[in-house]
């Protein structure tokens, strides 16, 4: 009797199992969620400006192969963005990946990208890990300007690029500086969230992934791991302090596990506009 209820709660468990995994297989392959926001820049005039945050690509086998990328290029085009800023994290090594791709196969896919002030990216952990060099010249092949603790002006916007604080290769310091020398309305992209809580009021917004929202974060408990030295301050979306206000994209890969529960794929279409 007790060995015939041990195998009732066994094979329970594991229908359990396989229907968590095939749910968070579904959600991590579903199409990104488009998340709007809505940022004033004092300073700014003329129309508002579209810019499309994306983030941790994580381009590997199975979930998402160069084909699945395209897909989502297409979409972003579809959302007619003015400029368009990739915060990191396009390599994909998840140690159960099916597949991993070159450095040109992982970014030829954003040589699509139709944004009329540019494309904008920063370097995440995983890029550095397998070769920052390597994925620098890939992208720029690819039409996508990278900004390495560096800024450039994209129409009226100074964009500084803070490189990847996960493995300590952020200068915030310097990108500040870039910034003010180059003029224009000051905005931030990082890989990592959490330079944010040393940003200058000045730097009213600023846009960040790392954190995959969690990837996967469950009712009650809330996302499991952020990789922040914060923990869950700066896990997930739209957040204002002092002022400043941040967007963390839930990214549209994964990594370690090809699943997503509770954090699905999204992207941000964040529109600023003066006062």
């Amino acid at each position: 009797m007790r060995n015939s209820f041990l195998a009732r709660v066994a094979a329970a468990t594991l229908l359990v199992g396989v229907v968590l995994a095939s749910w968070g297989y579904w959600s991590a392959v579903s199409k990104p969620t488009v998340r709007r926001a809505n940022v004033l820049l004092p300073g700014l005039r003329g129309a508002p400006l579209k810019l499309l945050l994306v983030s941790d690509i994580h381009v590997a086998g199975p979930d998402m192969p160069p084909e699945r990328l395209a897909r989502i290029v297409a979409q972003i085009n579809g959302l007619k963005p003015d400029l368009v800023l990739i915060a990191g994290d396009l390599v994909g090594d998840k140690p159960v990946g099916t597949h991993t791709y070159t450095a040109d196969e992982i970014v030829a896919p954003l040589a699509g990208l139709n944004a009329r002030l540019g494309v904008l990216a920063v370097l995440g952990n995983h890029d550095h890990w397998r070769s920052a060099t390597t994925m620098r010249s890939a992208l720029v092949r690819a039409g996508v300007r990278v900004l390495d603790n560096s800024a450039v002006r994209a129409g009226p916007l100074a964009v500084g690029g803070v490189d990847d604080a996960f493995t300590d290769h952020d200068d915030l310091p310097a990108t500040l500086r870039r910034m003010r020398a180059i003029g224009g309305i000051p905005i931030l992209l990082s890989h990592s969230p959490d330079p944010f809580a040393d940003v200058p009021a000045w730097v009213r917004l600023t846009a960040a992934g790392h954190t995959h929202c969690g990837q996967i974060s469950l009712p009650v408990i809330g996302p499991l791991s952020t990789m922040s030295r914060y923990g869950n301050r700066y896990a997930c979306g739209l957040m204002a302090e002092h002022g400043k206000t941040l967007v963390v994209g839930a990214g549209v890969g994964t990594s370690v596990l090809p699943l997503r529960i509770g954090a699905p794929p999204d992207m941000w279409l964040i529109q600023v506009r003066g006062r």
